[in-house]
């Protein structure tokens, strides 16, 4: 079994704001070697999430930011000094990592799935972990 290592940076441009970076996960799964497997992608950062979506309609993207805003309003009750206590409950529902399983080289998503790095608290420079294990090819 081998593994790879890689990372994803982006730099985000707004407060909230989510990211398709499906693109780069493919790229770094084909430069990995490992046809059959996982590749697990991963935030570190507890204002920031990974999660699968649509990726066909930016309107999805929209309503999901949005909807996590009226579940989650910036004013309320919060007793985190720094002020961002929205955001690091915001990470908590979207989630911080997603694994999917490698077929073939690729990826197995849905017609109209994509992975998207959701900001919650930027802009910021941010970092995803993409981790891809499995057989490579001989």
């Amino acid at each position: 079994m081998a593994t790879h290592h890689a990372e994803i940076r982006l730099r985000t441009t707004a407060r909230e704001v989510t990211v398709d970076i499906t693109d780069r996960v493919r790229g770094i799964v084909r430069a990995s070697g490992i046809q059959d497997g996982l590749c697990l992608i991963a935030s570190a950062h507890t204002t920031a999430g990974i999660f699968l979506n649509e990726n066909a309609d930016p309107d999805v993207q929209s309503d999901l930011l949005a909807q996590l805003s009226r579940i989650v309003p910036d004013a309320g009750d919060f007793r985190h000094a720094e002020g961002n206590s929205p955001a690091h409950i915001k990470s908590v529902l979207v989630g911080s990592d997603v694994t999917l399983a490698v077929r073939q080289g690729d990826c197995v998503l849905g017609r109209w799935q994509g992975v998207y790095f959701a900001e919650l608290d930027g802009p910021r420079a941010r970092v995803a972990t993409v981790t891809v294990s499995g057989d490579a090819l001989v």
